[in-house]
């Protein structure tokens, strides 16, 4: 069974000119994403497990397989601020 990504409810996300900000109404916290951080952010979208996630933003960025552990780890920071959520398929 394969984990998908998604955003966790009760987000109040806002757009701004360098990426996101993310209001977590059920902790009281701000969030900010950078434009890579939202990118993926983005991605979490309940249709995508974390390889392909990880995959598509090195492919957005035309980045090469050396970047796969920094996108890895800014997936990991979403899921750990719970602004992201695993599902089982």
């Amino acid at each position: 069974m394969n984990a998908t990504l998604t955003q966790a409810s009760n987000l109040d996300v806002h757009d701004v000119p360098d990426g996101y900000i993310v209001y977590q109404t059920e902790r009281d916290r701000v969030h900010y994403l950078n434009n890579t951080a939202a990118i993926i952010f983005e991605f979490c979208d309940g249709n995508h497990e974390p390889d392909d996630i990880v995959a598509r933003v090195a492919k957005a960025f035309e980045l090469g397989p050396s970047a796969h552990n920094e996108i890895r780890a800014g997936l990991e920071s979403l899921l750990k601020e719970g602004l992201v959520l695993s599902s089982s398929k």
